[in-house]
C-alpha cells in the first residue's frame, strides 16, 4: 500500500510556491500603467462633483437678527402709568417667547403669503408646506449658558433657498412679533385699568352701603336711646305725683286730726304750749316770755282756724307739681326728647357721600385711570442690535469643498478600478502556472 502511494506522488507535477507578500514595486508599476484610467476617473468625478456644486445643487442662504433690551426710557412711559410694570428683561423674554411661537409664525405667514409663494407644492397644504419649513429653516439663538454675556439678547436664525425672500421674512417676523406683543400688551393694559376701576367702583359701592347702614344704625341707636330715656322720665313723673298726691293726702288726714284736737282744746289761734297753760292767769305788768323746747310743738296748736284753711287749700288744689322743683326738670327734659337733632342733621344730608372716608383717593385714582391714554403701538420693546440683511454669499453648497471631494474620491475611485482590474488580469496568469 505504501509503495502504491509513493508510485503516484512521484508522477504528479511539482507545483511552484505562491508568494503571498504584496510587492509594492510591482503594484506601482501597474497603477502607473493605468494613469490614464485613474486620471479620466478622476476628472470624470471632479466635473461630476463641480456640476452639482455650480449647477444643480439649489444654494441656501442664511440670515439672522439679534435684539437686546432696551432703555428704561423706552418703557418708562409704560411703567409710569403705575399699572402695568414692565422691565427691559421680561419685555425681551416676552418678545423672544413670540418668535419662537410657532403660532406666531404661522399667523404671519397667512398675513404675508407672498413671501411663502416658494414653498408651495400640489402635493402639499400651505400649512403642511410652512410646517416643515418651520422645522428646518428657523433656529432661536440665545445667550450660551456657560459663556459670560455683557447683555442678555435673543435671536433667530432663517436657513432659506435662493427663491425665498429671507430678509423680508425674518425682519417682517421680527416686527410682526413686536406689534403682536404691543396688542397684547395694550389688551392687558385696558383690561387692568378695566378691573382697577370696577373694584374701586366695588369698593365705592360698598363703602356707600356701609355708611348709609352706619347712618341707620346710628339714627335708630339714637332714636331709641330718646325712647328709653322719655320712658324713664315719664316713669319717674308719674312716680313723683303719685308720691306728691299719697303726700298731700296724707297732710290733709294730719290736719284733720289735728283740727279735732283744736277743737277738743278750744284752740282757735295758733298757741304754744306754755301759752295755753297759762291762759288763767292775769297778766302783771310786762312780760316776756320766752320757750325753749327742743321738740317738736303738735300741729293742733296752730289753732283750728289755721288748720282748717290749710286743709281747705290742700283739697281744692288740683295738681302738686309746683311743690316739686324735680318735675319741672322732667318736664324740660321731655320737652328736649321731642326733636333730636342730630337725627334730624342725619336725615337731611344731601350728599352723603361727602363724609366717606377714603371716597376722594378712591375717585382720584379713578380719574387717574380714565384719563390714561398711552399709544402703545409706538411702544419700544426691544433695541433691534442687528437687522437681517441680504447676505454677500450662500453657505451652501461650499463649491471648493465639494469639488476637492469630487477630486479626492475621484482618484480613490480610479485607483480602486485599478486595482481590481490588476487583480483581474492576473488571475489567468495563476491559473495556468496551477495547471
Amino acid at each position: 500500500m505504501d509503495l502504491s502511494v509513493n508510485t503516484i506522488s512521484a508522477h504528479l507535477p511539482v507545483q511552484p510556491a505562491l508568494n503571498d507578500e504584496i510587492d509594492l514595486a510591482e503594484l506601482f508599476r501597474s497603477l502607473w500603467a493605468q494613469k490614464l484610467l485613474i486620471v479620466g476617473v478622476t476628472v470624470a468625478a471632479a466635473l461630476l462633483a463641480g456640476s452639482y456644486a455650480f449647477f444643480l445643487a439649489t444654494p441656501e442662504y442664511q440670515v439672522q437678527s439679534l435684539l437686546r433690551p432696551a432703555a428704561i426710557k423706552d418703557l418708562d412711559a409704560l411703567n409710569g402709568t403705575e399699572v402695568y410694570p414692565l422691565t427691559p428683561d421680561e419685555a425681551l423674554r416676552r418678545v423672544g417667547t413670540a418668535l419662537d411661537s410657532y403660532e406666531t409664525r404661522l399667523e404671519f405667514s397667512r398675513a404675508h403669503p407672498e413671501l411663502f409663494e416658494a414653498l408651495q407644492t400640489p402635493l402639499r397644504s400651505p400649512e403642511q408646506a410652512f410646517e416643515k419649513f418651520n422645522d428646518e429653516a428657523f433656529q432661536m439663538l440665545l445667550p450660551d449658558p456657560k459663556a459670560t454675556s455683557l447683555t442678555p439678547y435673543v435671536g433667530i436664525r432663517l436657513t432659506y433657498p435662493e427663491d425665498v425672500q429671507g430678509v423680508s421674512i425674518v425682519n417682517g417676523l421680527v416686527e410682526f412679533a413686536l406689534q403682536r406683543e404691543r396688542e397684547l400688551i395694550a389688551a392687558d393694559l385696558q383690561a387692568v385699568i378695566k378691573n382697577r376701576l370696577d373694584k374701586l367702583e366695588r369698593k365705592i359701592e360698598a363703602a356707600r352701603a356701609s355708611y348709609e347702614t352706619s347712618k341707620q344704625a346710628k339714627i335708630a341707636a339714637l332714636l331709641e336711646a330718646d325712647e328709653l330715656k322719655r320712658a324713664e322720665l315719664q316713669d319717674e313723673l308719674r312716680a313723683l305725683r303719685q308720691q306728691l298726691k299719697t303726700r298731700r293726702d296724707d297732710r290733709i288726714m294730719q290736719l284733720n286730726e289735728a283740727i279735732r284736737i283744736a277743737k277738743s282744746l278750744g284752740i282757735a289761734k295758733p298757741t304754744t304750749p306754755s301759752a295755753l297753760g297759762d291762759e288763767g292767769r292775769s297778766a302783771q305788768g310786762n312780760v316776756i316770755r320766752t320757750e325753749v323746747n327742743n321738740q317738736q310743738i303738735p300741729l293742733y296748736f296752730m289753732g283750728s282756724e289755721a288748720l282748717e284753711a290749710e286743709r281747705d287749700a290742700l283739697q281744692q288744689r288740683r295738681s302738686d307739681d309746683f311743690t316739686e322743683p324735680r318735675i319741672a326738670q322732667i318736664a324740660k327734659e321731655l320737652r328736649l326728647l321731642e326733636n333730636n337733632r342730630e337725627v334730624e342733621i342725619l336725615k337731611q344730608r344731601e350728599n352723603d357721600d361727602l363724609f366717606l372716608k377714603d371716597l376722594a383717593l378712591w375717585r382720584e385714582e379713578a380719574a387717574r385711570l380714565r384719563a390714561l391714554d398711552m399709544d402703545v403701538s409706538k411702544l419700544k420693546l426691544v433695541h433691534i442690535d442687528q437687522a437681517a440683511v441680504e447676505p454677500s454669499k450662500p453657505i451652501k453648497p461650499k463649491k471648493l469643498l465639494i469639488l476637492a471631494l469630487g477630486i479626492v474620491l475621484g482618484a480613490m475611485l480610479g485607483v480602486f478600478i485599478a486595482l481590481i482590474r490588476n487583480i483581474v488580469r492576473r488571475k489567468p496568469d495563476t491559473f495556468a502556472i496551477s495547471r
